[in-house]
């Protein structure tokens, strides 16, 4: 990553600094009014009740989607891109799971518990979890087929024929498992619903480090060759060790005399 490529802006007095300042402040108290208006709308959606009795595999055993509510009335599920046979998770799945355990304890003391998903059989999440040192619940939905209904998980035959449905439309992208996120509630009858699902960079909202880049001089910084986080982002283990993110989100080690893999960009809008 070159980190050289900034514009800098000319230096000026504290005074022209200020009202310079004052007029951007405008702007974004303007996008602050409109994040809240499509808030509003996010919340006014539709809901779809949820008539399949999903399972899943965890720690403690086979649970319900209903018991992973917990107690509470909203769960946010993370859909982690882990499918079965991967020795290790996606690399901006795993950037976007390092901010949730310290939210952890905020969320779910205010109605909403969180789990993570992968299709992976429990015993490949539990290796790579405790390797990473998170704590959030994370289970598998392998033999389930909730993956593939919320549009996360594709089939061979899915994928060979050039097309799958991803985010909310035709994707070219050509791989088994993606990303994303939904949000289910749960009444007081015990009635669950699908309330709201955000994929590709939809999801770029709760990556709490990229929102202290968008602060700095140099912001995200990704200037090639992807222009996107697989320019720079690494499992947090991982800084300083040479290699690639593939186009699948999955770090390719590089080899002696090999240049890995650059493929097409997995986080297009």
């Amino acid at each position: 990553m070159n980190t050289n490529l900034i514009e800098r802006p000319k230096a000026v007095p504290r005074a022209e600094w200020l009202a310079a300042r004052k007029e951007l402040l405008i702007k974004e108290k303007q996008l602050t009014r409109q994040r809240d208006e499509i808030n509003r709308l996010r919340r006014a959606l539709p809901w779809v009740k949820v008539e399949t009795r999903y399972v899943f595999e965890g720690p403690d055993g086979r649970r319900t989607l209903a018991d992973l509510f917990d107690g509470r009335s909203q769960l946010i599920v993370s859909h982690f891109m882990f499918g079965p046979g991967w020795t290790e998770g996606c690399v901006g799945c795993s950037f976007r799971s390092d901010h949730v355990d310290g939210a952890l304890a905020h969320l779910e003391h205010h109605d909403v518990s969180f789990v993570t998903i992968s299709r992976a059989p429990l015993a490949e999440i539990a290796a790579f979890k405790h390797r990473m040192g998170w704590r959030f619940p994370w289970l598998s939905s392998y033999g389930s087929d909730f993956n593939y209904d919320y549009r996360v998980s594709f089939t061979k035959e899915q994928v060979a024929s050039g097309h799958i449905d991803y985010n909310y439309g035709s994707s070219g992208f050509l791989s088994e498992e993606m990303s994303g996120i939904s949000i289910f509630h749960k009444d007081v009858a015990g009635g669950i619903f699908h309330t709201y699902s955000t994929f590709g960079r939809g999801d770029e909202m709760v990556d709490t480090a990229y929102m202290y880049l968008d602060l700095t001089p140099k912001g995200r910084n990704e200037n090639g060759p992807h222009f996107n986080l697989r320019d720079w982002v690494r499992h947090h283990d991982r800084y300083g060790v040479d290699g690639v993110v593939d186009a699948g989100g999955r770090f390719v080690p590089a080899q002696p005399g090999e240049s890995p893999c650059e493929c097409d960009d997995l986080r297009s809008k």
